[in-house]
């Protein structure tokens, strides 16, 4: 605690603060950006590997692969999480399991898992965008923006 913050503190505590900071144990930052490295790794591997069965079995491009390996990822996500899998997966791997398509799928339905008592509409539908709702807001406004970007590039280029 910065000494400024310990001025305002009373000697009593000042002390419980000494006390307090002096048994936090310790965070283990290798091991956890060691976890979260692998956990990543294995996600984006299984990506990878689900593009790939997409362009050799089912004919699709390199570009047009991403769609449904996505989606298969968003599918396995929600599974997960719907089965309490994915939770025990991000306790171990930590900021791992954050990739942010299974990530993303994994705060809206657990949102939803966790308000589904509450009804469908007030319960599920109201809550499941909670904290999934500044992500689909910034996503729409970036998606403006580099609209607007490439319409006035490609305007200006053609006068």
């Amino acid at each position: 605690m910065s000494s400024k913050k310990n001025k305002k503190l009373t000697p009593t505590q000042q002390d419980y603060q000494a006390f307090a900071q002096a048994r936090e144990p310790k965070r283990k930052v290798l091991r956890n950006s060691l976890r979260a490295f692998v956990a990543g790794g294995i996600i984006c591997t299984i990506g990878q590997g689900l593009q790939w069965i997409f362009i050799k079995y089912f004919d699709f491009t390199e570009t047009t692969a991403g769609n449904p390996a996505t989606a298969v990822l968003i599918i396995i996500s929600v599974l997960l999480t719907g089965l309490g899998v994915y939770d025990k997966m991000a306790q171990w791997a930590g900021a791992g399991t954050v990739i942010p398509v299974t990530g993303f799928a994994n705060t809206v339905a657990s949102a939803a898992i966790e308000h589904r008592s509450e009804g469908f509409v007030l319960g599920v539908g109201g809550n499941m965008f909670k904290l999934a709702g500044s992500v689909i807001a910034y996503g729409v406004f970036s998606a403006f923006v580099v609209a607007l970007i490439k319409i006035s590039i490609t305007w200006l280029g053609g006068m």
